[in-house]
C-alpha cells in the first residue's frame, strides 16, 4: 500500500511507455449485393465481406419512397435505414465486430427519382427521358465503426447523348438496365452516350471513393497501402 504524499508535494502520474497502439479493424463489412461497390473497394485495397439481408427481411421496404420526400433526404434516409439493419444483423448473427459499409445511389431527373425499372418497356421509358438531358446520381455512403455513424453525400451531375429509338431497344434487349437506378449503368455500354460528368466517376457507379476513404480513415481504417499518422499499415 503506498503512502499518501507529503502536504504541498506533486504527484506524478504514471505513464506506461511503449504501450502498443489498438490493432486496425482487420476488414469491413459490406451491406451490399452490388458487385459494382466490390469492385471499387477492391479497386483502393479495403478488405471486405458481405453482410447481405436474410431470407425473412424485406429490404425493398426500406427503398419506399415518402411523399414530399427530397431525393438527397430519400437517399440519406434510406442509407442510414439500411445501415442500422445491417448493425443488427451482425449482432443477431454473432458476428466478429468491424465495421459496416453501405450505400443508396439514385438517379435524379428534376425532383424525380428514376429508380430501377420495373421491366423492358419502363426501362425504355427511362432512356428516353435521359436523351439528350442532364440528370443527377446522387449517392450516400454511411459507415458504422461499432460506436459511431457517418454519412457523406456526394452529387454529379450527368449529361447524356440524343438516344434514338434503335439505340434503347438493342440496349434494353441485351439486359443491362435491370436492376440499376435510371436504367444505365456508366461502367457498361452506356458509357458511349455520356457527353459530360461533372462530380465523381466512382460515385456514378454506385460507392463514392474519395467520401468512402474519408469515412474509412475517420474509423481508423487503413487501406492501400496509406499509413496511418503513426506509420501503421495494414498492407
Amino acid at each position: 500500500m503506498s503512502e499518501p504524499a507529503a502536504p504541498g508535494s506533486r504527484q506524478r502520474a504514471r505513464v506506461v511507455v511503449g504501450a502498443p497502439a489498438p490493432a486496425p479493424p482487420a476488414f469491413v463489412y459490406l451491406a451490399s449485393q452490388s458487385p459494382r461497390r466490390r469492385e471499387l473497394l477492391d479497386q483502393i485495397g479495403v478488405r471486405h465481406r458481405q453482410l447481405l439481408p436474410d431470407p425473412h427481411e424485406d429490404a425493398e421496404a426500406l427503398e419506399a419512397e415518402r411523399a414530399g420526400e427530397t431525393p438527397r433526404r430519400y437517399v440519406e434516409r434510406v442509407t442510414r435505414a439500411k445501415l442500422a439493419a445491417a448493425h443488427e444483423r451482425r449482432l443477431a448473427r454473432g458476428l466478429v465486430a468491424a465495421p459496416i459499409l453501405c450505400a443508396d445511389t439514385v438517379v435524379v431527373l428534376g425532383r424525380r427519382i428514376l429508380g430501377k425499372p420495373r421491366d423492358a418497356e419502363d426501362a425504355a421509358a427511362t432512356l428516353r427521358q435521359l436523351s439528350a438531358r442532364t440528370h443527377r446520381v446522387i449517392t450516400a455512403v454511411a459507415l458504422h465503426d461499432g460506436q459511431v455513424q457517418r454519412l457523406a453525400v456526394s452529387v454529379s451531375h450527368v449529361r447524356f447523348g440524343r438516344l434514338d429509338g434503335p439505340t434503347i431497344a438493342r440496349y434494353v434487349a441485351g439486359g443491362e438496365p435491370f436492376g440499376k437506378a435510371g436504367a444505365y449503368a456508366i461502367q457498361g455500354r452506356a458509357g458511349a452516350w455520356i457527353a459530360h460528368i461533372e462530380g465523381s466517376y466512382s460515385g456514378i457507379m454506385g460507392l463514392p471513393l474519395y467520401e468512402t476513404a474519408r469515412l474509412l480513415r475517420q474509423a481508423g481504417l487503413a487501406f492501400q497501402g496509406l499509413p496511418f499518422s503513426d506509420g501503421r499499415s495494414l498492407m
